[in-house]
């Protein structure tokens, strides 16, 4: 069973059709939109603020959704995909973004819609993304725009493709 508790009367709330992985933790003040998934070691902590998230977000194994106690809550999208092991922390996260593997999203970022925050990048913090680009590396930086065609190749086949993995684990 996931970790699904309440703090300071503050329970987490889920759309319809959502899959949570039994080692999962939510916690606190988190809105989950439809057709989310949140996988294998993933913990969204909404213990200091708020987390309200769109429809069709997967957070994957082992990443960390949290937020700064009275300062920035989290917002992410629709349509988002938070890869492996990436931390996005007290920043907001417009809709069509993908969160690479390992990424680290500071507080106070602002990523715009259909963007791309490379695998191993760190988005430090007030940093503002563009709608349309990449950024990637230590700190994170503008690499390249993004086209029509990766941002349906990859951003919207990625959601999608968690909404189906998803529906393996409900069976």
């Amino acid at each position: 069973m996931p970790i699904i508790k309440a703090v300071n009367g503050k329970e987490p709330q889920m759309g319809d059709n959502c899959f949570v992985a039994e080692n999962a933790t939510i916690v606190g003040d988190v809105i989950l939109g439809d057709e989310c998934s949140v996988w294998f070691n993933a913990v969204i902590r909404g213990d200091v603020n708020f987390i309200r998230m769109g429809n069709r977000v997967n957070i994957q194994d082992g990443a960390v959704i949290h937020c700064t106690y009275q300062k920035h809550p989290t917002n992410i999208g629709d349509n988002v995909s938070i890869g492996h092991n990436a931390i996005v922390h007290g920043c907001i996260i417009h809709d069509n973004v993908l969160i690479g593997m390992g990424a680290i999203v500071m507080d106070n970022c602002v990523v715009e819609s259909n963007s791309i925050i490379a695998a191993g990048a760190v988005v430090t913090q007030n940093t503002h993304v563009a709608s349309g680009c990449i950024y990637a590396g230590v700190p994170a930086k503008k690499v390249k725009d993004i086209s029509q065609e990766l941002i349906s190749g990859e951003i919207d086949r990625i959601a999608a493709n968690y909404v189906m993995y998803s529906g393996w684990f409900k069976e």
